[in-house]
């Protein structure tokens, strides 16, 4: 695929925006990121620093500003699901621009629909990645996994506009495709996200200790979740989400259980919350995740 020169804002420059936006701006984009006065401003002089045994190490230059002031062609929404309400407004609509996509990363399945009401359904592109990578600090970026992987789609959005993102992704090394159905993509992410966030959060342990130490519930709570995603129209394969849990390295953390050792707000509503209420209108019982939901509850924080 082709490398044409695209102008993509990046709100939310943490372990996933940043990674991306050093990325492509190490391919040749221009980058803004979109972050907090103190954020900006030493984003703008010191660029992004990427840790990485897969990208290598590397220091990319990127702009840097707390609000959108210029068309973009893309605009990656990065950042956790409950700051977005606040977030979003540093991009005005005005100023993306006609032809500008929003391309959210967030965890969970209900976003879309918050991000087409305020920018029309022509310009969201929602997409997963699948990757380990944490910001340590302000404009320094550990990438872990041996791989970056990201699913588009295109359901509503002009199928060409996400390819020339998904050319760009390919050629800063990042292995991109455009996905046939939106509902399928996202709940392929959460068949796997659901029960890695809510378990390794709930124990505090890593992922190998949860397969280890807890792999009865983790079957189930990937069997319950499976069977949510096949009832909302999504071929999800409970088999091939464990093998994905055996495969991941084994002192791997949720970025919930992070935050959760952070004393930070937990995206419980938009994991925990979503599944839920899917499960409800769908009419699938759900008691292993509706009981780690009740647990996990009072230290969920406030969400926006």
């Amino acid at each position: 695929m082709a490398n044409n020169a695209l102008t993509v804002a990046v709100l939310g420059p943490g372990g996933v925006g940043g990674l991306l936006a050093a990325l492509l701006s190490r391919a040749g984009h221009r980058v803004v990121c979109l972050a907090g006065e103190e954020t900006a401003r030493k984003l703008a002089a010191d660029g992004i620093e990427v840790r990485s045994g897969h990208f290598g190490d590397f220091t990319a230059r990127v702009a840097a500003d707390t609000e959108l002031r210029e068309p973009a062609d893309v605009c990656v929404i990065a950042v956790k699901a409950t700051a977005l309400g606040a977030a979003l407004e540093r991009v005005p609509e005005k100023a993306l621009g006609e032809q500008g996509l929003i391309v959210p990363f967030l965890n969970g399945v209900e976003h879309p629909a918050r991000l087409r009401e305020r920018y029309g359904s022509e310009r969201v592109a929602p997409a997963v990645i699948r990757v380990e990578s944490t910001r340590i600090a302000p404009g320094v970026i550990e990438h872990g996994s041996p791989f970056a992987e990201v699913d588009l789609t295109a359901d509503t959005a002009p199928r060409a506009r996400v390819e020339a993102l998904v050319g760009a992704l390919e050629w800063a090394g990042v292995r991109a495709r455009v996905q046939d159905g939106e509902s399928a993509a996202l709940w392929a992410k959460m068949s796997f996200l659901a029960p890695f966030a809510l378990l390794t959060t709930r124990y505090g342990v890593p992922v190998g200790d949860v397969r280890a130490l807890h792999r009865e519930e983790l079957t189930a709570l990937v069997e319950e979740t499976a069977a949510v995603g096949r009832a909302c129209g999504a071929p999800v394969d409970p088999a091939a989400a464990l093998a994905r849990y055996d495969a991941f390295p084994a002192a791997t953390k949720s970025s919930m259980q992070r935050d959760a050792e952070a004393g930070r707000a937990l995206e419980l509503d938009a994991i925990g919350g979503a599944l839920l209420r899917a499960a409800e209108r769908t009419g699938v019982p759900v008691p292993v995740a509706s009981e780690l939901v009740r647990h996990l509850t009072p230290l969920a924080g406030t969400a926006d």
